[in-house]
């Protein structure tokens, strides 16, 4: 399916989403978060993105093994420097230890420096990867279920969790690659000395792992449930500011402030939880190192006296242990960064699965397979880059309502088994004349959740070319149905189906329309990126955009979008309108893709929206009935279930439901000739 306006919503379902589930929904928040990956399928998901660059990996910590090797000589000369000096021997004895010094520092720095860019572009490289499975898995969830979490949840996810792994892979791996490397050698390095220094070493390793094991277990719960606060914070500050007109309009500031306080003191609870973790970490870190410094230099008078050592020995092991301060304090407060940093790789891979499970079916109305590398609401021409993405079939087990009994058969004022003829109008100018496909909808029925359906064993045929209007009071279903035909959702029963073998190209413009950051070029070729500035004028011309465009201050040129020129809800509605000229669908769906106008501009805008449609199969979720009654055919729902079909002459004289939509919402006023 090819989206052509933006996210579009879910104005027949009932609560606007599905039942919350209660182990996924903090309390208070009623909202069902999208998934977290288990510990098991993290380190999974992690080794597949690893895998790629298995060889660099491999270069880059054998790298650093010997960058660790040839730093680990810096104590033993300068335990000889020590007997030097202890034996009274000539200056001229230190020339060679300090001469070696320096070369050991040189190798180091440049084998270091070599080894941990390997380690930063093995990082970046697999946090890209990441980044553009988890945006692809992302745009390919199901709409239902990112209404059910909220936007809070997903754009907590995007924007933080994203930050934290990044920098988690920036700072944390290398730092840890290399302080895990300097401990297990720096340890080979004592018992080569003499295994007695080792043993006294170790003696702080008990210490180490208690402490190890008493934050990881804290650590890894506090920051998963910070990470949720956080993005329920998030979606609670959305709604409050995305719905601040309503607040205001009811009075309900003060609820509304009280709401985002909670949340935010939910928040700020787990911060200042995971400071005292972080602190209590630290004191117990320090009283390892106090044992074992203490060990080695006991260890040390101990060997000297005897006559096992040298002092210059003693000095290396216990310059030895003073330099494991460093990388184990390291290594260890790492598990700070690991610990997050793995929460919310969780709840990354949470998504990535999701989108997966989406994408491997049958795609909900045909969207792009993975990895295509397509951007939303691209589409083309034949001969222009890809053709709009391909609709299969899609086929569910029967759903929840599928026992109910079926609705009242529909009305149809026209002959049993007659089809209008469809309307097929050539596109203005030398553009080819638009391509049309057929539409079945075949017992279909759909429900958010468990025990709440929206559709009911819903048929409807639309013959190619043709154009039907859905009519009906809020919440019959009318949006369920377009978001069905148009692919963004799949039925919970029944077939959905678009052209010969569902291969037919679909096409979506909802209410919400958005404006891509950019230039309006950039904005329009997101429906077909190789268009050319005349076909993009061509486009505009065709739903009657194209004298506002060219008074924009630079053209086509002109930035819009966030930080750009403002565009007002019609000209943006008729922007997404071009996009769907250029995407060139053999099925549209447009799901009161006028309402936003207002009175004044609708009219303009349902012209223009007719433009664009000229001979195509439409379906048309129709918000004002001079829409409606401007189609081939209008079909009426209520509840879910199609109760009449026809022209709008045939059901106004039936008498029927749709007649009395037309009364109350035109009076005594005649539909409009075309």
């Amino acid at each position: 399916m090819t989206t052509v306006s933006g996210i579009p919503d879910a104005s027949d379902a009932p609560g606007a989403g599905g039942p919350p589930t209660a182990k996924d929904t903090p309390a208070g928040e009623g909202r069902e978060l999208l998934p977290v990956a288990t510990a098991a399928r993290t380190r999974a998901a992690l080794r597949d993105l690893v895998r790629p660059d298995r060889a660099r990996a491999a270069a880059g910590l054998g790298v650093l093994v010997a960058a660790t090797a040839v730093g680990l000589l810096v104590q033993p000369l300068l335990g000889r420097v020590v007997d030097i000096v202890a034996d009274g021997r000539p200056a001229a004895a230190l020339t060679l230890p300090v001469v070696l010094l320096l070369l050991v520092a040189v190798a180091q720095g440049v084998t270091t420096t070599y080894g941990l860019t390997q380690v930063a572009r093995l990082g970046e490289t697999v946090l890209a990867r990441l980044r553009e499975q988890f945006v692809e898995r992302a745009l390919h969830l199901p709409a239902d279920r990112l209404e059910r979490a909220g936007a809070g949840d997903l754009t907590a996810r995007v924007t933080g969790d994203v930050a934290r792994v990044a920098e988690a892979v920036r700072s944390a791996l290398p730092e840890m690659a290399r302080s895990v490397l300097t401990i297990v050698l720096t340890l080979v390095a004592m018992a080569l000395l003499d295994v007695r220094f080792l043993l006294a070493a170790l003696l702080a390793v008990p210490v180490q792992l208690l402490t190890a094991r008493w934050y990881v277990r804290r650590a890894l719960t506090l920051y998963a449930d910070q990470r949720v606060a956080n993005g329920a914070q998030q979606q609670q500050l959305l709604e409050t500011i995305g719905g601040a007109a309503t607040v205001r309009g009811h009075r309900l500031e003060d609820e509304h402030t009280e709401r985002s306080a909670a949340r935010s003191r939910t928040a700020v609870g787990l911060t200042m939880r995971s400071v005292n973790l972080v602190l209590g970490f630290y004191g117990r870190l320090h009283v390892a190192e106090y044992i074992g410094l203490a060990a080695v230099l006991v260890t040390g008078y101990l060997l000297v006296g005897d006559g096992a050592v040298s002092v210059g020995t003693a000095t290396a092991a216990a310059l030895y242990f003073h330099s494991l301060f460093g990388p184990v304090n390291a290594a260890l407060v790492l598990l700070d960064d690991a610990q997050s940093a793995a929460a919310c790789l969780a709840r990354l891979v949470g998504v990535t699965d999701l989108g997966r499970a989406a994408g491997d079916g049958a795609a909900p109305g045909g969207g792009s397979a993975p990895g295509d590398g397509s951007a939303p609401g691209e589409g083309s021409a034949p001969g222009d880059g890809p053709a709009p993405a391909a609709v299969p079939a899609q086929r569910t087990g029967p759903g929840p309502e599928a026992a109910s009994a079926p609705g009242p058969a529909p009305r149809s004022a026209a002959a049993p088994g007659s089809e209008p003829a469809p309307r097929s109008v050539a596109a203005p100018g030398s553009e080819p004349a638009p391509r049309s496909a057929a539409v079945t909808v075949d017992a279909v029925g759909h429900a958010y959740g468990a025990g709440r359906p929206v559709l009911h064993d819903v048929s409807l045929t639309l013959a190619a070319g043709e154009h039907v209007a859905l009519v009906g009071t809020s919440g019959a279903g009318k949006s369920t149905l377009a978001r069905l035909v148009a692919g963004v959702q799949r039925p919970t029963s029944g077939t959905v189906t678009a052209g010969t073998a569902g291969a037919a190209s679909v096409a979506l413009v909802t209410q919400e329309v958005h404006v891509f950051t950019g230039t309006l070029a950039d904005d329009l070729r997101l429906a077909r990126p190789g268009a050319t500035d005349a076909e993009l004028r061509a486009a505009l011309a065709t739903v009657d955009a194209l004298a506002w465009a060219e008074a924009l201050p630079e053209g086509l040129a002109t930035a819009v979008g966030e930080g750009g020129h403002r565009l007002d809800p019609a000209r943006a509605q008729q922007l997404a309108l071009a996009r769907l000229v250029l995407a060139d669908p053999e099925v549209a769906v447009l799901d009161e893709a006028t309402a936003e106008a207002g009175s004044a501009g609708a009219r303009h805008l349902e012209r223009s929206a007719a433009a664009a449609l000229a001979g195509r199969t439409a379906l048309v979720v129709a918000h004002r009935l001079t829409q409606a009654a401007a189609a081939d055919r209008i079909v009426v729902m209520e509840a879910g279930r199609v109760v009449e079909s026809g022209t709008h002459d045939e059901l106004r004289a039936a008498d029927g439901p749709y007649a009395t939509l037309w009364r109350a919402w035109s009076g005594s006023r005649d539909a409009p000739r075309s």
